[in-house]
């Protein structure tokens, strides 16, 4: 599979910078009830508004460490994956989702990996290679952003760095039906909308000679890896 010819606007850069948030959250108590409240209405607000199909669920391993890879679609995603997931991630989020009024001050206490786009977050990334480091499931959309053409958009490296620096298996799951515009809708219909997740098969990233050589092979391992769960109109940049 090879990269086509693909031009979205251009990658979104941080328009703050606050590295004092950026951290790997500890899980206290009182996290961890926050995290199991937020599986539980995720799951809530997947069983309401969405018609879930699974498919590969024998995929999904029990335990971390393990980095979770996603294409990302709209709103509805983080409710389709926790209601999956045999127990909530550590996941990559932009660093302006903690200045949303309510939405952001629940996203820090449910403890969101904070990161700076745009740029490569060394903070952010030891933070979540020491989550892996514990045994943490880390959820990270390499595309970093929702996709705004529908399909997948050229990936960036930070999945690949975490992968090969830490040794730890990467794990595809790969969504249909979560765009905002269809969701939504069908809720202005008071109907449900489907959703598809697709969970592919664990792999590892084989090492390559040269540091660039291995991240770009990497990235491009990982997007087809996702690209090959998605019908051919999800692909994007990554059709056959």
């Amino acid at each position: 599979m090879t990269l086509q010819h693909y031009s979205p606007p251009p990658k979104p850069v941080s328009y703050m910078w606050r590295p004092e948030l950026v951290r790997l959250p500890r899980l206290t108590w009182s996290r961890r009830l926050m995290r199991l409240f937020a599986r539980s209405l995720m799951k809530l607000l997947a069983f309401l508004l969405l018609r879930i199909e699974v498919d590969g669920v024998e995929n999904l391993p029990l335990k971390g460490p393990l980095i979770v890879v996603i294409n990302h679609l709209g709103d509805a995603d983080a409710a389709a994956l926790l209601s999956i997931l045999p127990q909530p991630p550590d996941a990559l989020g932009k660093i302006e989702l903690y200045e949303l009024p309510i939405l952001g001050k629940l996203m820090d206490w449910y403890g969101i990996i904070w990161l700076h786009r745009g740029q490569p977050d060394k903070r952010a990334l030891r933070a979540a290679l020491d989550g892996l480091a514990e045994g943490r499931i880390i959820l990270i959309a390499p595309e970093g952003r929702y996709t705004l053409a529908g399909g997948l958009e050229e990936g960036r490296g930070g999945a690949a760095f975490l992968a090969f620096k830490a040794g730890i298996p990467i794990l595809p799951i790969a969504l249909t039906g979560t765009e905002n515009r269809h969701v939504y809708s069908e809720m202005r219909r008071l109907k449900r909308a489907s959703v598809t997740v697709r969970v592919g098969k664990p792999f590892t990233l084989m090492e390559q000679a040269g540091r660039l050589v291995a991240m770009r092979q990497g990235t491009r391992r990982i997007m087809e890896a996702l690209a090959d769960l998605l019908p051919l109109e999800y692909r994007g940049a990554y059709k056959a």
